[in-house]
């Protein structure tokens, strides 16, 4: 991926096949041109927050969009939601939780830090790929987002 270009979507995935699933439902619908996929919260963080191995990027070429699962190592997502939504130069990017976790405590806390959306991920691939479709398009298309 050309470094200058925009990130489209970053996707933070630690289950290597929901990762791959993902990318193969964003390249069907042809949304997956500037894609990012991070395995851990922490290195989410790094990447939003333009640290570490992502200190090159400026924080301001932030993610148009981010898929954000819950269950993650190192940090979890609630915890990368939490530091997004609370620092006003990334608050504005819209984040998507896309997880298995259907624990109302989960997505009671998600609405609380600011999630814009939050996706149970279908088991059927089908299902799933018109899930991303449908996020692709809303939020890469449709969606107006101010630039910081």
């Amino acid at each position: 991926m050309n470094s200058n270009a925009e990130v489209e979507i970053l996707l933070v995935e630690d289950n290597p096949n929901d990762a791959e699933l993902a990318l193969r439902a964003l390249k069907k619908n042809n949304l997956a041109n500037n894609v990012v996929v991070v395995g851990d919260g922490e290195e989410a963080l790094d990447f939003v927050f333009a640290r570490g191995q992502y200190a090159h990027r400026k924080i301001e070429n932030g993610p148009r969009v981010i898929l954000l699962d819950l269950k993650l190592p190192k940090v979890d997502g609630l915890e990368v939601l939490r530091l997004i939504k609370a620092d006003p130069r990334t608050k504005a990017i819209p984040v998507i939780v896309l997880t298995s976790s259907k624990e109302e405590k989960d997505i009671v806390e998600s609405y609380k830090l600011g999630v814009n959306s939050y996706i149970l991920k279908p088991v059927d691939f089908d299902k799933f790929v018109e899930a991303v479709k449908d996020i692709g398009y809303y939020w890469l298309l449709l969606n107006q987002s101010a630039k910081n």
